[in-house]
């Protein structure tokens, strides 16, 4: 495929557009992944959007409880407190009603990134939605996916199209996050405050002043993590990803993306020069990895699969890396880099 360079064309669809589009439609296991990617991606951000609408999960600081999948959520010291219970009956309500749900919760969510690594961080987390989104956007306007990448990205796809900056994406780019960032601090906000209240005020333009001043505050500070460092959040501040990455890189059976080496050669398809990003597998990883490096390198890979499918798309889906567990992970995996000098 190749792009058809019309006269003023720079915001219309691209090669970059048409190759995200046959990628996702495309026959084969990667075409698959990346839809069911997408979907669940799709799913999981209208959920983190209405779940405190329908009180599926949220805490009321106004009632002083917690809601879960509609139903109140108290830790039943009321009647302590009134003197109906004792302290011993207390500490049990406390344990029964927070300490097992929390520690119950985390014990299952660890165990699962102990088989399958950051599966939440690809599939379903918003925040990196966001990322990927932002992402995109910023390698229309300036090339690179980060401001803080040295390099742009080669201009050409893994589909063999050609990929054209246009300084005018900015225009979208910077509204678009300021956006982002706005949905996320309302959103923040009704996971705190009755969510009615809160979308009520604002279609009246009248929020309180404590809300006007979280909204504006976070506005302004996921507007800046969401520009500027987003990928080093994703990497180093998120706690979330990093206990995942902690429970993943102690099983060495771990799924993980396995390279198989006796097929090095066949990198040369894609990668040309002699720096970071001009293989296919690097150029689309949205946390700036290096896919067929050891796994100890690969600590926040989010296991989002794009490396496979822009290997299997340079590889006639024939592709050189794919996910590994179990004995195949101890031999499969990618002990070397061929991104580094020849």
């Amino acid at each position: 495929m190749t792009e058809q360079k019309l006269p003023g064309q720079s915001l219309a669809v691209t090669a970059e557009s048409l190759y995200l589009i046959n990628l996702m439609l495309a026959p084969g296991r990667a075409g698959r992944l990346q839809r069911l990617r997408l979907w669940a991606q799709i799913g999981f951000f209208v959920l983190f959007i209405l779940a405190p609408v329908f009180d599926l999960f949220r805490y009321d600081l106004t009632r002083g409880h917690a809601f879960l999948l509609g139903f109140e959520w108290r830790l039943g010291l009321d009647a302590y407190f009134a003197g109906r219970i004792g302290g011993t009956e207390a500490g049990i309500n406390i344990l029964l009603r927070l300490f097992v749900p929390i520690l119950g919760g985390v014990a299952l969510f660890i165990a699962i990134a102990w088989r399958w690594g950051r599966l939440y961080c690809g599939w379903l987390c918003p925040h990196f939605s966001v990322v990927e989104t932002i992402n995109a956007l910023m390698r229309r306007a300036c090339g690179k996916p980060s401001l803080w990448d040295k390099r742009p990205l080669p201009d050409k796809n893994p589909d063999g199209s050609f990929f054209r900056t246009d300084a005018r994406w900015w225009f979208a780019v910077v509204p678009l996050t300021i956006a982002f960032a706005f949905l996320w601090a309302v959103v923040l906000l009704t996971y705190l405050l009755p969510p009615f209240e809160v979308y009520g005020n604002l279609l009246r333009l009248e929020p309180t002043r404590n809300q006007a001043i979280f909204i504006a505050a976070a506005t302004l500070v996921l507007t800046l993590e969401f520009l500027f460092a987003r990928h080093l959040f994703c990497r180093f501040g998120c706690a979330v990803g990093l206990f995942q990455s902690l429970a993943w890189m102690s099983n060495r059976e771990a799924m993980v993306v396995g390279f198989q080496r006796q097929r090095a050669a066949e990198c040369a398809v894609c990668y040309e020069r002699d720096r970071f990003g001009d293989a296919a597998c690097e150029a689309v990883c949205p946390m700036r990895l290096r896919p067929r490096v050891p796994k100890h390198q690969m600590f926040t890979c989010t296991q989002c699969a794009q490396c496979i499918a822009a290997c299997a798309t340079v590889q006639k889906d024939h592709t050189l890396l794919d996910w590994v567990d179990k004995d195949a992970a101890r031999t499969h995996e990618a002990r070397m880099s061929l991104t580094g000098k020849r």
